[in-house]
């Protein structure tokens, strides 16, 4: 049997099959217009018909969204519903996971990023992440940050470089007090660059991974709830950070944190049992007038 049948036939059983749901939740058909959002501005992201499978299970159903640029969209839902696993298509990270399978489409400003011409090192340049724990290198604050430029071929530093009068030492200071004081770092760590990074408070070192990403200048940020290890008030100040930087970047979060969410985002998507996107537009939308009794059900706490 090809790939293509088993995938088809995979879709179909699933179709079929009725609304499973988690205990405490109602059964409910979804509806299209609850997931049709109209927003001012250009679209940055796109996916249609996305379903991703680990084996045969299915991790994201039928997933279609619409992402505006320079703005922050929130992905809530209860665990195991897929949302993270969303968010690893925008920038194909599933590709690292061997059992995951991926079909339908995603665009970034109208760009198909799943076929064998895409560069994957320039599509994460331009689509960078940040973990759920703070990853830094072992290694200074400030070769933290040029790593990136450095391995891209962007910035030339070293031995080499000074004797061949192309250093780009100097750039390479601007850059790194530009992307530190862009993740509102610098005013604290600006004495101490050559520290090792692996010595910063957990909150500081994940505004050191929101700068290292910063420091390859990309279009759009993914999160994976960057917060979730975090005091509340390093969670304040990852908070403040991500609205600033909604102002040049197109920003998407998962968070488990409801309160975070409404704090922080411009739209809000819903996922619930089986990968399904249920529902999904403006932030004070969903979270006072929810469309799906399941999202009232999910956001009041009555199950999840």
């Amino acid at each position: 049997m090809s790939e293509t049948t088993e995938t088809a036939e995979r879709t179909e059983t699933a179709t079929d099959q009725p609304l499973e749901t988690t205990s405490g939740e109602t059964e409910e058909q979804v509806r299209e217009e609850w997931r049709e959002y109209v927003f001012d501005g250009r679209t940055k992201l796109a996916a249609e018909d996305l379903d991703v499978y680990y084996g045969d299970d299915y991790a994201l159903k039928k997933v279609s969204i619409e992402i505006p640029e320079e703005s922050v969209t929130a992905l809530i839902g209860p665990s195991g519903c897929g949302k993270s696993t969303f968010l690893r298509c925008l920038n194909r990270m599933n590709d690292r996971i061997r059992s995951a399978e991926v079909d339908g489409s995603v665009r970034i400003d109208g760009q198909e990023i799943y076929q064998e011409s895409v560069n994957l090192v320039e599509l994460r340049k331009r689509v960078g992440m940040v973990f759920q724990s703070p990853n830094p290198f072992p290694k200074s604050i400030r070769e933290n940050i040029a790593y990136g430029p450095e391995k891209h071929g962007d910035l030339q530093t070293g031995l080499l470089a000074r004797l061949l009068d192309r250093s780009d030492e100097d750039e390479r200071e601007q850059l790194v007090e530009r992307c530190l004081r862009d993740a509102a770092l610098w005013d604290e760590v600006q004495d101490r660059l050559d520290d090792n990074a692996l010595g910063l408070s957990g909150g500081q070192q994940q505004r050191l991974c929101i700068a290292r990403c910063l420091s390859v200048d990309p279009e759009v940020i993914l999160m994976d709830e960057p917060a979730s290890a975090l005091d509340p008030i390093a969670t304040s100040k990852i908070e403040d950070l991500i609205e600033e930087l909604a102002e040049d970047y197109t920003v998407v979060i998962v968070t488990h944190n409801m309160q975070q969410a409404a704090r922080i985002s411009d739209q809000t998507a819903v996922f619930l049992t089986g990968g399904e996107l249920v529902e999904y537009g403006d932030t004070d939308q969903v979270f006072e007038d929810p469309r799906s009794e399941r999202v009232e059900d999910y956001i009041t706490g009555k199950f999840g």
